[in-house]
């Protein structure tokens, strides 16, 4: 299993804060997208729509990481400052 957390408009976006997704072991965070949006039609909208940042256990990664059976996986929209 991984948990997946969204957060900021993400959350609103998704109609949830968090979910837990089986997992195999074998693949990236874009893996783990695809089953996101099997889980949740509303998904891929908002995948598409913009850019979204992802951490994996609390560290910032590219959609190319390796998700391993455990992992926590964080998406949310870009920040800025003022």
């Amino acid at each position: 299993m991984v948990k997946i957390l969204f957060f900021a408009r993400l959350r609103e976006a998704m109609g949830c804060a968090e979910m837990e997704i089986a997992w195999n072991g074998d693949g990236s965070v874009n893996d783990v997208k695809d089953l996101i949006c099997q889980q949740l039609p509303q998904a891929k909208a908002v995948f598409e729509q913009g850019k979204v940042l992802c951490a994996v256990n609390q560290d910032m990664v590219k959609a190319e990481h390796a998700v391993l059976d455990g992992d926590e996986i964080a998406f949310f929209p870009p920040v800025t400052g003022g």
